[in-house]
């Protein structure tokens, strides 16, 4: 269950017209927060950010599942966006479960280092037209905001 402030912060973006993956960015941030702290641990990078997309979606954030993406990924993505707004709490057993295996695994995942390479490397695959247009956005954004 994500905390009230992120759901908050994510709500604050959704009102301010922000993408919805900026406002699942909010529950990513969260899901790093918690490995740093010890709260719990992650194998992989990738597999704390999907946490994250996983609890915004649950959440309500309307993401949409991944192009590019196992089959299986794209269901359990669906199947995230379907639970939005339900009431069922969830099993106690199996979140238990989930939390006591996440225990298990080390906080790396979180580290400036592990998120800088993974950073780069999804960069990579998105080709040179894709960076060089976010790249020109942020310069936009940060000119916007200078003022």
């Amino acid at each position: 269950m994500p905390e009230k402030e992120t759901i908050e912060r994510a709500r604050e973006d959704a009102r301010e017209g922000k993408s919805p993956s900026t406002q699942a960015g909010e529950f990513v941030r969260e899901e790093m927060d918690h490995i740093r702290e010890g709260k719990h641990g992650a194998r992989s990078t990738k597999q704390a950010i999907a946490i994250g997309l996983s609890k915004a979606r649950r959440a309500g954030v309307s993401l949409p599942p991944p192009k590019g993406g196992a089959s299986e990924v794209r269901r359990k993505a669906e199947q995230d966006s379907e639970a939005a707004g339900s009431r069922r709490a969830p099993s106690k057993k199996r979140s238990r479960a989930t939390t006591n295996a996440l225990k298990r695994e080390g906080t790396k995942a979180a580290s400036k280092a592990s998120l800088s390479r993974q950073a780069r490397t999804s960069a990579r695959d998105r080709g040179a037209a894709s960076r060089s247009s976010a790249a020109k956005k942020a310069a936009r954004t940060r000119a916007r905001n200078s003022r």
